[in-house]
């Protein structure tokens, strides 16, 4: 069995390529940087650290990576003769990748098992945004080539930092992983992918990771940025910050409860979990990692106006989640780009204007006036 990964980074590695490697999978990882694709065709062999309470080392064997800048024609061939496509580019950069699966599925043999493709990124339904760009990029051959894919969205969890110094294509990560993958695309022929789990409704798995997870996460970082703390770790440590990252979680389990009809007691295990995982010391992970690219993660289907919006329109508590957004928008960090844009338009637009920029949030949605009161509050803050 044959698997093709675009994005050759630490996720790429640290996670999705090593389950594909314990499922039996040859593995060739595509990626634009060179320097990159070079380290990892100088080894036979990587070793995914897991650290914290429970880890193991696992030696990830049986891989390949291919400069697709500089030979996409290796890369088409890969896919053409492949079993599985996943990836871990990022959402935007899913347009890119398009291309090389719609020329990869007109080489394959047609008499072949469909390509079972799976984008593994941090956004919803993200394999349904890049099979529309494989349709569109196929155009009118898109007829022909439909029946030699199949598409399924997934759910993925793991927490991979930034790596030690001289790790060279090794990856340190947590212990804990989850990837939920939709069952019905693929009907009796699943792909063999071990600790993945396949799910016949997938919506509640990507919600309740994205409005826990991601949330949290952020809202820890935004947080312990605020109170000057380094560190994911230490500012969960600070007991003010952890009752408000808890107390904010708690507005999302409440939603992901209404709308999914989720167990709370399970819910509330699951933001333990969540926060115990934030609380691993042995994760080097800092807040200014974690907090980066604020304008993206405020816009309007992210990880606080997103479930904020939803709370809001059933009447559900989002007073945790709208001071979070206060913290998010203190966020200055001058080596992140979104950062700096973000506080330039907070001095040069009004606070409607930044709100409804930002956010997305039509002046009259219930959760309209409580962000902009923060919008307000903040640039109170820059121009005292």
């Amino acid at each position: 069995m044959r698997a093709v990964h675009f994005g050759a980074g630490n996720i790429g590695r640290g996670f999705v390529g090593l389950l594909l490697h314990q499922g039996g999978y040859e593995l060739t990882f595509s990626d634009v940087a060179a320097p990159l694709v070079d380290a990892i065709n100088d080894v036979d062999a990587y070793t995914v650290h897991e650290v914290g309470e429970g880890g193991i080392d696992t030696v990830v064997t049986g891989f390949r990576a291919i400069n697709s800048a500089d030979h996409p024609d290796l890369v088409i061939e890969a896919i053409a003769g492949a079993n599985v496509v996943t990836t871990a580019v990022g959402p935007t950069i899913l347009r890119f990748v398009a291309p090389l699966v719609v020329s990869g599925l007109a080489l394959r043999d047609p008499s072949s098992p469909p390509l079972q493709i799976m984008a593994c990124e941090n956004a919803i339904n993200a394999t349904d945004i890049l099979r529309e760009e494989i349709q569109a990029q196929a155009g009118e051959a898109w007829d022909a080539l439909a029946s030699r894919a199949v598409f399924a969205n997934t759910a993925v969890d793991r927490i991979v930092p930034a790596q030690p110094e001289g790790a060279g294509v090794d990856v340190t990560v947590e212990p804990f992983f989850e990837w939920a993958i939709e069952r019905p695309p693929f009907g009796d022929d699943p792909p063999h992918i071990p600790g993945a789990h396949f799910v016949d409704d997938l919506t509640p798995y990507i919600e309740r990771k994205l409005f826990t997870v991601n949330t949290g996460h952020a809202t820890t970082a935004y947080y312990g940025a605020r109170a000057g703390i380094e560190r994911i770790s230490d500012a969960l440590a600070d007991p003010d910050i952890a009752a408000r990252v808890a107390a904010t979680l708690e507005e999302t389990s409440a939603l992901l409860a209404a709308k999914h009809e989720l167990d709370p007691a399970d819910l509330s295990t699951y933001r333990a979990t969540i926060l115990k995982r934030f609380r691993n010391p042995a994760l080097p992970d800092t807040v200014w990692r974690v907090g980066r690219q604020p304008l993206r993660k405020l816009s309007r289907h992210e990880r606080f106006v997103g479930p904020a919006a939803e709370a809001a329109e059933r009447g559900l508590p989002v007073a945790q989640l709208v001071a979070a957004m206060g913290a998010a928008l203190e966020f200055d960090d001058p080596e992140d780009p979104q950062s700096v844009d973000m506080q330039r338009l907070l001095r040069e637009q009004d606070a409607d204007a930044f709100t409804a920029a930002v956010t997305g949030l039509d002046p009259s949605h219930p959760l309209y006036a409580r962000v902009r009161e923060v919008v307000a509050a903040r640039q109170a803050t820059l121009t005292a």
